[in-house]
């Protein structure tokens, strides 16, 4: 009905999930490369959690979009299926024709079938949408699933999909042996009123939309407050939302068109409340984070160095994901006395501290070159996290191409990875940037730094054919 007067090809708010509205901010895009990279990685039962309305339905029909072509999907919509329903279900799927035959047969013919694929290069995965209905000896039987393997290398991956009562259920005793094989955890976080703007903008311009915002500062407030940064409710906003000012012959969203909305739905603000407690926690952990930094600067160890008499300070990168602050200790770079000038420090090497270190006079370009010298053999992994910081500090780039990410710090695993990038000639290429996801110490794998986001995405056709075909790619904003 409005789709003319916006200048719109097609709704833009529909809950109906339709992959080309997939929006990948406020970690969505996040959890999707880590589905993909957990998957390609092979191991342990995967968990995504979120209300309801969260968006976890077109998550999961992105990553069936966004495997690789080796893996052969099984999707299970309705979960409230019996122990012997789900394997009938999943016999069917793999093309296995078991009619009337006992549960022992029936898993026997699915590890004939799973060894069969394995031998052809192919990986199964079974990917359970709404996984919180699902009854408890299902759940079961999905564990004695995943259990088939061949060899070193398990037959079958399972992704569960499900809302905070999923969490609940695997939390039961009998429950254990099932949790206890689920090594990646995802929760998906509600939008927040900044992440919405862009939300609703996003939205619009998948729909065809080229114009300015349409929705006002307060508009997309009040829709936040009655979302709660819910996708579904806040799809249904701002549709009825549009058709209000479509009937007022007005361009542009108001209140009181988000108010007819919220009327006409039934809806009230919710966030009031917890907009304060997050405010009085806030203040508190930034309390007890300003305590832990005194201390931290009260007793830190002084520098083994002799001829540097000043104790080393280090400085703490604030990086823009989710307000989360990650503490980088690159290594100290001397400055030189005036008139000798310090050379240019490149990308791949350590930046310069915050603050400048007082130097003794004595200092000669040889002890500089050898304090360099020292910082050079620091690890690939030290070197790159650096050269991360000094990306950020420097603020000249717009965008890089996120190649993965880890929702865990695993330091050996990347060292690697900066050993095999190093024998391409592309080491200079990768930052690693430090990230919080869902409270946990994380880490961005990023290549190259561009002006802009459409220069990036050109650029990832002249990724190494090594990374196009190893990773799913995205674009990182700065």
């Amino acid at each position: 009905m409005y789709l003319e007067h916006f200048g719109l090809n097609e709704p833009p708010f529909r809950i109906t999930p339709v992959t080309v509205f997939f929006f990948s901010g406020a970690n969505r895009g996040e959890i999707l490369d880590a589905l993909i990279y957990s998957l390609n990685e092979g191991e342990g039962i995967i968990k995504v959690s979120g209300e309801v309305g969260s968006g976890k339905t077109m998550l999961c029909r992105m990553l069936l979009e966004r495997l690789p072509k080796r893996f052969e999907t099984i999707y299970l919509a309705n979960p409230s299926l019996s122990r012997k329903e789900m394997l009938y279900a999943i016999a069917d799927a793999l093309g296995l024709k078991i009619d009337g035959e006992r549960v022992g047969i029936i898993m026997q013919s699915i590890q004939s079938k799973l060894e069969e694929k394995a031998r052809e290069g192919k990986r199964v995965v079974v990917l359970v949408d709404e996984a919180h209905a699902m009854p408890l000896d299902t759940l079961e039987e999905l564990r004695l699933l995943y259990n088939l393997q061949s060899g070193n290398a398990k037959l079958l991956q399972i992704i569960l999909f499900g809302q905070q009562e999923l969490n609940a259920k695997l939390d039961q005793p009998n429950m254990r042996q099932l949790k206890d094989r689920i090594v990646h955890n995802f929760d998906m976080q509600p939008l927040s009123r900044n992440v919405l703007e862009n939300y609703l903008l996003f939205r619009m311009r998948a729909a065809g939309y080229r114009g300015p915002s349409v929705f006002s500062p307060g508009a997309i407030k009040l829709i936040a407050d009655a979302s709660n940064g819910l996708l579904r409710r806040t799809n249904i906003l701002a549709d009825k939302s549009l058709l209000a000012a479509f009937v007022e012959d007005t361009h542009s969203i108001e209140t009181r068109h988000v108010e007819a909305a919220m009327r006409d739905c039934e809806i009230k603000p919710s966030r009031h409340l917890l907009g304060k407690k997050l405010v009085i926690g806030g203040s508190a952990i930034m309390v007890l984070l300003s305590g832990l930094m005194a201390w931290w600067m009260l007793y830190k160890p002084q520098a083994e160095d002799k001829r540097q008499k000043a104790e080393d300070k280090y400085a703490v990168s604030a990086l823009p994901d989710n307000a989360a602050q990650v503490a980088v200790s690159p290594a100290p770079v001397v400055t030189p006395p005036a008139p000798v000038a310090a050379p240019p420090a490149p990308i791949a090497t350590p930046p310069a501290p915050t603050a400048t270190l007082p130097v003794p006079a004595a200092v000669s370009p040889a002890q500089i070159a050898s304090l360099n010298q020292a910082i050079n053999k620091s690890s690939l992994f030290e070197q790159r996290l650096a050269a991360g910081k000094q990306l950020i500090e420097q603020q000249k780039a717009v965008a890089s191409i996120q190649l993965f990410y880890n929702n865990e710090i695993q330091k050996g695993r990347i060292e690697g990875f900066l050993k095999r990038a190093d024998g391409l000639g592309k080491l200079s290429e990768i930052y690693l940037l430090p990230a919080k996801f869902d409270d946990k110490d994380g880490l961005r794998v990023l290549y190259g730094a561009y002006p802009s986001v459409d220069v990036a995405r050109d650029a990832v056709k002249e990724l190494p054919k090594r990374y196009q075909e190893a990773f799913t790619t995205s674009i990182y904003i700065f």
